[in-house]
C-alpha cells in the first residue's frame, strides 16, 4: 500500500499543501511564493488570517520592506490573499488568504478582516509591551493576537495584562539569571495565569512603579552578563520580584 508505514516525525505544526499550494507555485514569481508558504504556515488554521508588521515580516522572510511590499501586492493582485496594510510601518498587516487556496473548511460566519479601532489599539500596547520586555522571543505571532483579541473580548483590562507582563518578565529574568530557565519566553500564552493570579490578587498602590524599576534592573543585569555565564547559570542573585 502506499506510504504504508510511514510516520511523521512531529506529530503537530503541519499543513496541509494540496492542489491550491501547486497552483499558487505556478503563478507567482519566486519572492511572492516564499511568502504565501510562510503565511500557509503562519495563518490561523480556522480562518486562513495571518496579523504581523511589515517589518517583522519582512526579518522573518529576510527580505526588505519594499521587496514584501512588492510581494504583498503580487499577492493581491492575482487573487490569492487580501491585503489590509497598517496606517504606519508599526501598524499589523492582516493578510487573509482566498477561500480558494486555503486548504482548511472556514467558519460560516466570519470575523471582520479590519478590527475596530478599540481592539486595535489593545492589541497593539499588549505587542508592543511584549516586544520591549527583552525577555521574549522578538516576534508576536498570529497566535498571540489572537489570544490578545481573546482578552479583550472577555472584558480584561489593559492594565491586568501590562500587570502580569511585567511580574511575568520580573520572574522570568531572575530565573535566567539564577540558572533556573535560560529560555527566553517563547509567546504571550506564558502569562495567561499571571492575568488569572491578577485578577485574583491586584497589585498593591505603588507596586507596579516597583515592578517597572525591577524590571530595568533585571533586564540590565542580563544584558551585563556573558554568554557563558547564561549557559552556566553562574549569576549574580538579585532581590526577589515576588509580591
Amino acid at each position: 500500500m502506499r506510504g504504508q508505514g510511514l510516520e511523521l516525525k512531529e506529530p503537530s505544526g503541519w499543513f496541509a499543501a494540496g492542489e491550491a499550494f501547486g497552483r499558487a507555485l505556478r503563478v507567482l514569481s519566486d519572492g511572492a511564493f516564499k511568502l504565501f508558504a510562510y503565511l500557509c504556515l503562519e495563518a490561523d488554521r480556522q480562518t486562513g488570517r495571518f496579523q504581523s508588521t511589515q517589518g517583522e515580516l519582512a526579518q522573518a522572510l529576510g527580505k526588505s520592506r519594499r521587496a514584501l511590499g512588492t510581494y504583498l501586492q503580487e499577492l493581491e493582485a492575482k487573487g490569492i490573499c487580501e491585503v489590509r496594510n497598517g496606517k504606519n510601518q508599526y501598524a499589523r498587516t492582516t493578510v487573509q488568504i482566498g477561500e480558494s487556496y486555503w486548504p482548511y473548511r472556514q467558519p460560516q460566519v466570519k470575523t471582520p478582516l479590519l478590527e475596530s479601532p478599540e481592539s486595535q489599539t489593545y492589541v497593539e500596547s499588549v505587542r508592543r509591551l511584549f516586544l520591549d520586555l527583552g525577555c521574549s522571543a522578538g516576534r508576536f505571532t498570529t497566535s498571540d493576537v489572537r489570544q490578545a483579541q481573546r482578552l479583550k473580548e472577555r472584558g480584561i483590562p489593559l492594565t491586568v495584562v501590562q500587570d502580569a507582563m511585567l511580574l511575568g518578565a520580573c520572574r522570568k529574568y531572575l530565573a535566567c539569571l539564577q540558572g533556573h530557565s535560560p529560555q527566553l519566553i517563547g509567546s504571550f500564552g506564558y502569562f495567561e495565569p499571571l492575568i488569572e493570579e491578577i485578577q485574583r490578587q491586584p497589585f498593591p498602590p505603588g507596586y507596579r512603579d516597583y515592578l517597572e524599576a525591577q524590571l530595568r534592573k533585571l533586564s540590565g543585569l542580563w544584558k551585563k552578563s556573558a554568554p557563558s555565564s547564561r549557559q552556566r547559570g553562574k549569576a549574580t542573585k538579585p532581590g526577589s520580584a515576588k509580591k
